[in-house]
């Protein structure tokens, strides 16, 4: 059933048995055929998603296609939308207005593409509209010209550059993995399995973008496209040159907002109209309109940056999933480490586990030692409170004789976070009690919440007016071991600086989690500092997180046959452990096992809902308690980090506003999410109250 706009463009109710539209008096003939569309709004109001009816003009009718952007009056006022469909009659009562504009002819609006922002806004409890606004990029009428007179997008195949099988041609690593070489086989046979891949590839000819490369190149050798999702440009980067050399430049179009608009744009109408075949790019390339779509590939699905910031806060890993379940493709989600959301999949059944076996590993990875173990302490006491223990030292200076070395640090510049220098607190804001830091070395503390200096702090515990660095950034560390290592250069890759590749020769290597340079026959050695402070963080993924950040510098490294080392220093010895044992497999099961005893997801879902605590109050009066496991809250909601206020003006959680947690178990989420659209709808359609923002399984908050 659908929704009409009469002629005072208001809202109308629903009504049945109405035939062809009535049109306004004195008003141009409509369409012949199916005379009304079936329009979707670019409206982020919660009770405007649904369609809306509007006749179709005559003159209009062959550029009215489904799929295109055009121009409608609603309400009094002009607004842009697409056209979700053409139907022969509309079942509104009152009489529809016509389209006002056709704006572009391009159906850039498939029914698939459709079909997943509806599923996708139903899972994460949004509006189609706010997901249509990552998944279309936006109009450039340059580029549409270049593509006039090509012929509208329809379905079979479509000719593609000669593409050598994957078996041949391929980089022969799936043959390393339990279930590898079975599951190209199926892609190439045009079947549609499910995988989860834990890759032992950092570097070289075996490395995990010549992976992804070999699952893209068998199914497209079956007839049938691909789409590629990474999490950041220098990922993209490297997975985009693997796939050119393997399919050719005509078959892959690169997706993503970093390459701005016009190329972005062009790259969309390339793969709208079967010119290229595979999308590889960020998180926004999980909707591309590939043709005959055959596989889903997700990198790295524990990087935060898959996480959408932007209503309705979608992560990249459920849209490809969704995409998967609702076209019938195969899936892979690969990574270095495993999240706990992975491997949930594989426990579940919805995929296979492809992973190496121990000996395998043994073979391919490099020897992991803890620098703060017993053993270590025992013979340097001082280990624990060293910057870079002993054992750390003597590995650098030796991997220096071998190649490039790398040293991990958790965060760039010099001073990020501050805490009192006698009793090792950390150093809070006397205002809101966010954490002070230092924008510069000797520079006044500032809050990173509330951004008020504090000139005169003093610790609450015992007094202290000295601070000290709870992590010492990379420049710093850069320009200490340059000190430590004299004639030796010294590499830095870290905030905006970030290099991409360093030779094969003796050098020292400073970088931030996900700025590691790659070094062509891997690092001699690679040290992992600020393993404590990283694992300190406030959050429930903090060890998952550590651990992937952990195993993606080490796969860099070289393999213990050759010499390979990586030295780790931490508190916690089961994290460490497991990277020590080179287990994320482990890891991701007891994790899994852990939330699950606990109740936290992704044993369960949950939504966070926030505002103020009246209009909180009201949003509950009218749904069913018994939806939910369990309510948490209402609590103070903390400001928001980095001004996502300012980026995103849904998120709500400014002063004053309070945060509720929902917990639902899957069976559920459907009715749970639905109650909460449902909800919001009817109380924006009011405006009785003050907003409410839904997040759903949001990544930050727990």
């Amino acid at each position: 059933m659908t929704t009409s706009t009469g002629a005072d463009g208001g809202q109308l109710s629903l009504l049945h048995g109405f035939g062809a539209p009535r049109l306004p008096s004195g008003s141009p003939g409509a369409a012949k055929t199916n005379p009304v569309a079936q329009v979707i709004l670019e409206s982020p109001l919660p009770h405007l998603d649904r369609v809306f009816d509007y006749y179709v003009p005559e003159e209009l009718d062959g550029e009215a296609v489904p799929g295109a952007r055009v121009k409608v009056r609603f309400a009094g006022r002009e607004h842009t939308g697409y056209i979700a469909g053409r139907i022969p009659s509309s079942e509104a009562k009152a009489t529809l207005l016509p389209l006002a504009k056709v704006v572009s002819s391009h159906p850039v609006l498939t029914p698939a593409v459709l079909e997943l922002a509806r599923a996708v806004a139903a899972r994460f409890a949004g509006t189609v509209s706010d997901v249509l606004r990552a998944a279309v990029p936006p109009r450039a009428a340059r580029v549409e010209k270049e593509f006039d007179g090509v012929p509208a997008p329809a379905a079979g195949p479509v000719q593609l550059p000669a593409v050598v099988p994957a078996r041949s041609a391929g980089s022969g690593s799936y043959s390393r993995y339990v279930h590898g070489e079975a599951f190209l086989l199926h892609l190439a046979a045009g079947e549609s399995p499910r995988a989860v891949l834990t890759t032992v590839g950092g570097y070289g000819p075996q490395s995990w973008p010549e992976e992804l490369t070999d699952a893209v190149a068998a199914v497209v050798t079956s007839g049938r496209g691909a789409v590629v999702v990474v999490p950041d440009q220098r990922d993209l980067a490297r997975v985009e040159a693997a796939l050119v050399r393997r399919l050719g430049e005509e078959a892959v179009a690169r997706m993503t907002a970093e390459d701005g608009p016009t190329p972005r744009y062009r790259s969309f109408l390339r793969l709208l109209h079967g010119q290229a075949r595979v999308a590889v790019g960020t998180r926004s390339a999980a909707y591309a309109p590939v043709r005959d779509l055959g596989l889903v590939v997700l990198w790295d699905d524990g990087d935060d940056l898959h996480f959408e910031q932007r209503a309705p806060y979608q992560h990249a890993r459920e849209v490809l999933l969704l995409r998967a379940e609702q076209e019938g493709t195969a899936a892979l989600i690969a990574s270095v480490s495993r999240s706990a959301e992975a491997h949930r999949l594989v426990e579940t059944g919805w995929a296979r586990s492809i992973h190496a076996e121990r000996s395998e590993i043994r073979r391919r990875v490099p020897r992991v030692q803890h620098a703060t173990d017993a053993f270590q302490l025992e013979r340097d006491p001082l280990a624990a409170q060293a910057r870079i223990p002993s054992v750390a030292w003597r590995a650098a200076q030796d991997g220096l004789t071998r190649g490039p070395v790398l040293l991990q640090v958790a965060r760039t510049g010099f001073s990020p976070a501050t805490a009192c220098a006698t009793c090792r607190q950390p150093a809070r804001c006397r205002h809101c009690t966010g954490p002070l830091a230092q924008q510069s070395r000797g520079g006044i503390l500032g809050c990173r919440w509330c951004g008020r200096p504090d000139p005169n702090w003093h610790c609450r515990t015992c007094g202290g007016t000295a601070i000290r660095a709870t992590v010492v950034g990379a420049t710093r560390t850069a320009e200490e071991l340059g000190r430590a290592f004299p004639g030796t250069a010294v590499v830095s890759s870290a905030g905006e600086h970030i290099v991409d590749t360093v030779p094969d020769t003796p050098a020292v290597v400073i970088a931030t989690p996900g700025a590691e340079p790659i070094a062509e026959r891997g690092y001699a050695a690679v040290i992992l500092l600020d393993g404590t402070a990283m694992l300190s963080r406030e959050s429930m993924r903090a060890g998952e997180d550590t651990l992937r950040r952990w195993f993606s510098a080490a796969a860099l490294a070289r393999p213990a046959g050759e010499g390979g080392l990586v030295v780790v220093s931490a508190d916690d010895d089961t994290t460490v452990g497991q990277l020590v044992r080179w287990d994320p497999m482990g890891a991701a099961a007891r994790e899994v096992a852990l939330r699950q005893e606990l109740g936290l997801p992704p044993a369960v879902r949950y939504a966070a809902l926030t505002g103020s605590r009246e209009a909180l109050a009201a949003f509950m009066e009218g749904l069913d308690p018994d939806l939910f496991l369990r309510t948490v809250g209402p609590v103070p909601a903390p400001p928001p980090p980095w001004r996502a206020a300012e980026r995103d003006p849904g998120h709500l959680a400014g002063e004053g506003a309070s945060r509720l947690l929902l917990f639902f178990n899957y069976r559920g989420a459907a009715q749970a999410v639905g109650a909460l659209r449902t909800r919001r709808a009817v109380l924006s359609a009011r405006r009785t109250t003050e907003p409410v923002s839904i997040r759903c399984d949001a990544l930050d908050l727990l």
